[in-house]
C-alpha cells in the first residue's frame, strides 16, 4: 500500500501518518522530518535547507526528491510506505511515479487529502510552537507556509482527483474519529 497524505502544514498528516504505520506495517516518509533531522544535524543538507526552512519556504526539488527516493529504496519500503510531505507539486508527482517505476514497485494508491481552516491551521501551529518549542511555527511564517501550500500544492488535488486516487477528508475532530474515517476510505 502507497498512500501520499496531503494537506496544509498543521492538518494532521503526521499525527495520522504514525497511526496509518501502526496499523498498516508500512514505514512513513517523511520530508518534513528528515529535513529537520538534517538541520539539528547540522549537515550539508541541512545548512541549504535551514534558511529556506525558516523564511517559510520549500526546499528546492533536488534535495527533497533525493531524500525521497534514498528512502524508497530501502528494504522496509518495498512493501509499501506512508508519505508525509511529498509530493508537493505536480512536477515531484510525476517524478514519483516514475521513480516508483523505476524502482520496480507498484504505483500511488491513494492521495488522502485532510482539509482543515486556515484559521485553525495557525491556531494549532501556534499552540505545538509552544509545546514542542518549534522555532518555524511563528505567525508570519505560518500564514506564509499556508500561501505556499495553497500555490503550489493544493493543485496535487486535482492531479490526483484525475486519476480516481484522491480522498478528501475532514481533518478535524479527535485523532481517532479522523483515524477511523481514514481506514474506513483505504479499505
Amino acid at each position: 500500500m502507497r498512500i501520499v497524505l496531503l494537506g496544509a502544514p498543521g492538518s494532521g498528516k503526521g499525527t495520522q501518518g504514525e497511526k496509518l504505520v501502526a496499523h498498516y506495517g508500512v514505514p512513513k516518509i517523511s520530508t518534513g522530518d528528515a529535513l529537520r533531522a538534517a538541520v539539528k544535524a547540522g549537515t550539508e543538507l541541512g545548512k541549504k535547507a535551514k534558511a529556506t526552512m525558516d523564511a517559510g519556504g520549500l526546499v528546492a526539488n533536488e534535495i527533497v526528491i533525493g531524500i525521497v527516493e534514498e528512502r524508497l529504496g530501502e528494504a522496509d519500503a518495498q512493501k509499501g510506505c506512508i508519505l508525509d510531505g511529498f509530493p508537493r507539486n505536480t512536477a515531484q508527482a510525476q517524478v514519483l511515479d516514475g521513480m516508483l517505476t523505476r524502482l520496480g514497485q507498484p504505483g500511488i494508491d491513494k492521495a488522502v487529502h485532510l482539509h482543515v481552516s486556515d484559521e485553525e491551521i495557525v491556531k494549532r501551529l501556534l499552540d505545538r510552537a509552544i509545546k514542542e518549542g518549534r522555532e518555524d511555527d511563528k505567525e508570519d511564517v505560518i500564514r506564509r507556509r499556508i500561501d505556499v501550500y495553497n500555490a503550489e500544492t493544493r493543485p496535487l488535488l486535482a492531479y490526483y482527483q484525475a486519476q480516481n486516487k484522491l480522498v478528501t477528508l475532514e481533518g478535524v475532530g479527535t485523532v481517532d474519529a479522523i483515524f477511523d474515517s481514514i481506514v474506513k476510505v483505504l479499505s
